[in-house]
């Protein structure tokens, strides 16, 4: 009796290490088959600046001269780290294996600040670094920032705002296009840096 119990219990055991194996077998082989994540992109898009200052350059003087590069605004299809193409008046879509390091905006914002510095020579001065702002302010919205598939071009446009002393506010829109761009992340990355920069370049000459 005691030798039956123990085949049934040996029976039974085997038949729990076989299903173990083959639910092991089964995970196995949808491992293959099922992501738990996005792959992440083959490379990141960022903007350069071609105007820089350089190493162990710097600036210093009152806070009345110094100028403030405020957050960017930017609409629903520039709030992703994606570029967008205009396909017609009503319907965009996103570059495929296109994606910035983070949103566009943000990286504008950085980029009109260095070449503000390196033009100017003045004092430049981030929102979240100062308590009580500076007088001159730079604000605005970045309206545009990707591609138009019908006329192959890259497409930048910042609506500037520029708040001075007392209630004095100027306002200014800058725009640059490169025509003639492959719908591809490379050479529509490339475009979009260079009219980054061009952008960045006016707004700089603006204000002098």
């Amino acid at each position: 009796m005691r030798k039956d119990r123990q085949a049934t219990v040996a029976r039974a055991g085997a038949s729990g290490v076989g299903r173990g194996l083959v639910a092991l077998a089964l995970s196995v082989s949808l491992a293959g088959c099922i992501s738990l994540g996005s792959e992440a992109p083959p490379s990141l898009l960022t903007l350069t600046p071609t105007a820089e200052a350089s190493a162990g350059a710097g600036a210093s003087g009152a806070m009345s001269s110094a100028i403030m590069i405020a957050e960017l605004e930017s609409p629903a299809k520039l709030a992703v780290p994606r570029v967008p193409v205009q396909i017609d008046d009503a319907n965009i879509a996103y570059l495929k294996e296109a994606f910035w390091v983070e949103q566009p905006s943000r990286l504008f914002r950085r980029l009109l600040g260095e070449t503000i510095r390196a033009r100017s020579g003045r004092l430049v001065l981030d929102s979240n670094e100062v308590v009580a702002p500076p007088k001159d302010i730079i604000s605005g919205t970045l309206r545009e920032f990707g591609y138009d598939v019908r006329s192959q071009s890259v497409i930048v446009r910042f609506d500037a705002v520029r708040s001075g002393t007392g209630d004095e506010v100027q306002t200014r829109r800058f725009e640059s296009i490169v025509p003639g761009v492959a719908a591809e992340a490379a050479p529509v990355g490339d475009a979009l840096n260079n009219a980054a920069n061009d952008v960045a370049g006016q707004v700089a000459d603006w204000i002098g």
